[in-house]
Parts: structure tokens; sequence; C-alpha cells
């Protein structure tokens, strides 16, 4: 990435997302971006996953160079190269944990026979094989992350995104997402993610600081997280 800028118009005000990212992710990573809520860490990861487009500046992945390209080309783009982790899951409800994960495979025009040894295989691979007659409403939070997680797999994508995948989690769920997303990296992809999690940082291989839409260094974030956390304090003792 580089340059990148993002800018939201809010009403009369412009709001900088992004005001000139320059950023390096290494091939077979497992890179944590962290950032307080309105830092632009989720901005990045959709610009980075071609779900939204920059202002200005260039994305180049894997040989892609995603701001000279049409939409088609995008969601080419993002069905071979990319898996989505979302925060809220984003399961159909009126599928079961299987339809969910075999569902997204007819776009990529996989026949349905092997659509159905896919998505068993990798709800398996998820811990989820006695679970997969159930639909999301019938299935704790943790669960359906995974079942995301196997979605996000189908088409063997070599990056997946994902968007604080543990924010909707109880601790020991979260923690089991974490060392799935690493085991996972450790199979030879390359992970994002973005959080607020400080115990991610345990399973990085690179970690990214973010404030404001810029990239700071650890040192700079860790004392804004301590100024934050100072006022929070104070207002409740007020």
């Amino acid at each position: 990435m580089r340059d990148l800028r993002k800018t939201f118009i809010m009403g009369r005000q412009k709001v900088h997302a992004l005001a000139g990212i320059d950023l390096d992710i290494k091939k077979g990573s497992f890179t944590v971006i962290m950032g307080p809520s309105g830092s632009g860490k989720s901005t990045l990861l959709y610009l980075l996953g071609g779900l939204d487009r920059a202002t200005s500046g260039e994305i180049h992945v894997d040989g892609f160079e995603l701001e000279k390209m049409d939409e088609n080309d995008l969601g080419l783009f993002r069905r071979k190269k990319v898996g989505f982790i979302f925060q809220s899951f984003n399961l159909i409800s009126s599928m079961t944990a299987f339809q969910n994960v075999a569902f997204p495979m007819r776009f990529a025009g996989i026949p349905t026979k092997e659509r159905h040894v896919r998505a068993s295989s990798l709800l398996n691979q998820v811990g989820l094989s006695n679970r997969a007659q159930h639909r999301p409403t019938e299935l704790s939070g943790g669960q359906q992350q995974r079942v995301a997680v196997a979605r996000s797999l189908v088409n063997n994508p070599p990056l997946i995104l994902a968007d604080e995948p543990t924010g909707n989690l109880d601790t020991t769920s979260g923690y089991s997402i974490m060392k799935l997303l690493s085991r996972l990296n450790q199979e030879g992809r390359t992970v994002v993610v973005v959080t607020h999690d400080l115990r991610m940082r345990q399973f990085a291989s690179e970690m990214i600081f973010l404030l404001d839409g810029m990239v700071v260094s650890e040192a700079e974030y860790d004392a804004a997280a301590s100024f934050e956390l100072q006022e929070k304090e104070a207002e409740e003792l007020i």
C-alpha cells in the first residue's frame, strides 16, 4: 500500500479515515493491526480486500493492482484470493451451518457433489462436523464464528482478512478463534486481523498500530491508549 487515503463525506464535513498509509504485508505473515475505534483499521482491511475503493493511493496484492480494476475484476480477485471473516459472523439465518459453508461455492461454479464434500471437510476442520445441520440461532457465538471461518476457506484463498473476529465472543471462544487463525497461518496462508483484543499480539508475526488514520510506533500507540484510559477513569470519578 502506497500513500493510501480514504475520505468520507459526512454532511458538510470530510472525515479522513486513512491519511496516507505506506505499508507492506509479508506473504505468509500473521499481521495484527491494532487501533481504537475510528482509527481507520476496518477501512484499511476493506480496501485491502477490494470491498471498498480508496480515495487515492495504490494497493497491490499478489500481482493485482486494485486501484486499476473494475467491479468485475474486483469480484474475481475476492473470489480467488481473499477469505473474509467478520465480527458479526454474517451467516444466513435460514440456512444450516453446512448450507452456509456450501452456498458461496455456487458462485464459483463448483459442482454440487464437490461443494458437499468440501463443506463437510471444512466444518470438520473447524471442529463442527456434529453441528452441520444446526442453524445459526442454534449455535453459540464461538460456533457461529467457526462456521464463518470455514466459509472463508471455501475457495482455498491465500489471504484471510478478519475484522474484529473475537469482538462478539466470550473470552474462551475468542481465544479458540485466535488459535484457529494461527493454525491457518501455519498452514501457509497470509492472515491479517484488525482488533482491539490485546491477546492477539501473542499470535502475531507482524504488528501494525493505527491512530487517526496513520501508522504509528508501538510506543506512540501505547502512550495514546494510556492517556485514553486515564481520561475514562477521570470521567467515571466525575
